[in-house]
């Protein structure tokens, strides 16, 4: 079931996204050769906390009992998604990395909210709500592939942000992802994709990266206060992928690059308001 927020919510998550986005780019700061993927987790953390927030994906259950171990997402390389920062990786020169994080904000009671005339999300424990980004970022001098797979993964998600309006689809938004990427010699990762966010971590629906068709059931029309996760996963060779054996980070399934932005937005009467920008 999709759940519409209302303006005042949606105030909240641009309040939220902003910091998020804030934290990420500190996090970003501190990428280069030799850096520890622990000491970017430690600064996210430190950071999330410090205003107030509570990491979105840290002990996510992922299945079987399994949780999710760390604040970021570090997927480095061949990594698609759900890479850890813990256990430790050393990032080295020539690497891509993607950097994904979720934050829930601002953590409160019912009684704080309605002292700070803030809404309160009654589905989460914390009282707070949930934004979710990404970016890829190179690790020293990379390769002419890797600062081209980034790019063209950077521009494929304001492509889909720019279909994210009242009345057009999800089909509208995946299939100007898919045939930009295509277009410059990239696949679209077609098991993994976006989602909603907000209340939850994770909602309904699924936002495609690619073409589903106008007469699929899933193509729903994007009305005012939907709010939504784009997020292109595009590899440097073909789209499939595999579960390592952590059972929960997906890898390209030829050992090819894999780059990944992301931003949560929400649909307006107007367009759409970049939340996490």
């Amino acid at each position: 079931m999709i759940e519409i927020k209302t303006l005042e919510e949606i105030k909240i998550l641009k309040e939220g996204g902003k910091i998020l986005s804030n934290v990420l780019s500190e996090v970003c700061k501190m990428v280069k050769p030799g850096v520890n993927s622990e000491d970017l987790e430690n600064l996210a953390t430190s950071l999330i906390e410090k205003k107030g927030g509570r990491p979105a994906f840290k002990d996510y259950p992922m299945g079987g009992k399994i949780f999710f171990p760390s604040t970021l997402c570090v997927s480095v390389n061949n990594e698609v998604v759900h890479g850890t920062a813990l256990p430790n990786k050393v990032l080295k020169s020539g690497d891509i990395v993607g950097l994904d994080i979720g934050m829930e904000w601002p953590i409160q009671s019912k009684e704080e909210a309605r002292k700070n005339n803030r809404p309160y999300n009654h589905r989460s424990k914390g009282g707070g709500f949930y934004t979710d980004m990404c970016r890829t970022v190179p690790v020293g001098k990379v390769s002419k592939d890797a600062t081209k797979i980034i790019k063209i993964s950077k521009e494929a998600l304001f492509l889909g942000i720019g279909k994210a309006k009242p009345g057009m689809t999800l089909n509208d938004i995946g299939k100007t992802i898919e045939d930009f990427v295509v277009k410059n010699g990239f696949s679209v990762v077609r098991d993994l994709v976006g989602h909603g966010v907000g209340y939850q971590a994770h909602e309904d629906p699924h936002v495609f990266n690619y073409e589903i068709g106008d007469k699929s059931r899933d193509n729903l029309v994007l009305k005012p206060g939907m709010v939504i996760a784009i997020e292109p996963m595009i590899n440097a060779g073909k789209f499939h992928v595999k579960v390592a054996k952590n059972t929960y980070t997906f890898v390209t399934s030829d050992n090819s690059l894999s780059s990944h932005y992301e931003h949560s937005i929400a649909v307006v009467e107007d367009g759409n308001i970049i939340l996490t920008e």
